[in-house]
């Protein structure tokens, strides 16, 4: 049965599902949630939750990253923030705090520009990957594919064990007729380290980032809640139904590759325990979070929320978007809760979603029942 909606007499589209439109199905099994493992293990890494906290500077900064390696995550610094371009960055991350209360603001925004054109710093980039090595943790930091040629050399000469390669949109070739293309399948070749790359948000430019020889994708544009890439360049797919697509694209992969195993890892749009829930339903195998960890006491983002979009030099498309403050950083993963919106205890609510339908691990939970029931058909 097609998907294919007429828009016109010219012009048809899918229709697509957001993860508000999907919810999960108890079957007739139902299990201790004391019995559910959330372990996940990407290449010789595992993990005691499905967690990499998002390389913004609202999110990640070498702290937290040690923090939540701590507990069982994968923290990701930004290599183009703030930690990169200022010795000190407190007083920054303190102005940033007070500006005016406008989220959507010109002032603001121009104000963020400025601090951030700030040359990066290559030595900064080796301090403070070997500060999150030291802290004896899984070290990862962040790319641009655009700076990603010009900086790559310095992260692996630091020393890190994962590299992720992060943009709104990301392909296999990144073709520039100024200056030398990012070939990715060329550039992972020559790594020794495993690289998580994306995003990306359909079956076809998902398949050729598996092929270049990642170990993860990453689904969706990034950003959630500060982004602004819908309006400002009218992108954007629903993420249940972008999950659910690059989940085809690995299985595809994993046969046409003879059983290579490409994580799908959603990013993007996961506000709550709940949404994390459907994201893994969908078929992802892990999340990548930034509004849900810029709301714990530990974030450097102070209860504000901004990513890389915000700050471009010429076409900036996100704002500093106010999140507030939930719990310390250990009771938003872990708990024990005390908010009944979803915004603590991610994994708790993850756990007992899965005892509730049956499943034991985050493999078998990806074949969980689900039904679509679109937000204003849902009742309250």
């Amino acid at each position: 049965m097609s998907n294919e909606i007429p828009i016109g007499l010219a012009k048809s589209g899918r229709r697509a599902w957001a993860l508000d439109d999907v919810a999960v199905v108890p079957s007739r099994r139902t299990r201790s949630p004391q019995d559910v493992s959330l372990d996940w293990q990407i290449d010789a890494y595992t993990f005691k939750t499905p967690v990499i906290g998002a390389p913004m500077d609202s999110v990640m900064s070498p702290e937290t990253a040690i923090a939540l390696g701590r507990l069982g995550g994968l923290g990701v610094l930004n290599l183009e923030g703030l930690w990169t371009r200022y010795e000190d960055p407190s007083p920054v991350l303190e102005e940033i705090e007070h500006l005016a209360e406008d989220e959507i603001s010109p002032e603001n925004t121009r104000r963020l520009q400025q601090l951030y054109s700030e040359p990066i710093k290559a030595e900064l980039i080796k301090a403070r990957l070997a500060e999150i090595r030291q802290a004896g943790v899984v070290v990862s930091g962040s790319l641009t594919p655009q700076r990603t040629q010009e900086f790559y050399q310095t992260v692996v000469e630091a020393g890190v064990d994962m590299f992720v390669i992060r943009g709104t949109t990301v392909s296999a070739e990144h073709v520039a007729q100024n200056g030398d293309p990012l070939n990715l399948k060329e550039f992972i070749y020559e790594l020794d380290v495993p690289v998580i790359v994306g995003g990306a948000a359909g079956y076809t430019p998902a398949l050729h980032l598996m092929r270049t020889g990642a170990a993860g994708v990453l689904v969706g544009f990034g950003g959630g809640s500060s982004t602004t890439t819908r309006r400002a360049m009218g992108i954007r797919v629903p993420m249940a139904t972008a999950i659910s697509d690059v989940a085809a694209a690995r299985r595809d992969y994993l046969d046409e590759s003879g059983g290579r195993y490409v994580h799908v890892i959603a990013d993007g749009g996961l506000g709550s325990s709940g949404d994390i829930v459907k994201a893994l339903a969908m078929g992802a195998d892990a999340v990548m979070l930034g509004t849900t960890l810029a709301r714990a006491e530990e974030a450097p983002g102070r209860g504000w929320h901004w990513g890389q979009e915000a700050v471009h030099p010429d076409f900036p498309r996100g704002h500093r978007t106010r999140v507030g403050t939930v719990a310390p950083l250990e009771e938003v993963l872990w708990g024990p809760a005390h908010h009944t919106d979803g915004s603590s205890n991610l994994m708790g609510g993850l756990r007992r979603a899965m005892a509730a339908t049956g499943y034991s691990d985050l493999k078998s939970f990806q074949r969980v029942d689900a039904i679509v029931s679109p937000l204003g058909q849902q009742s309250r």
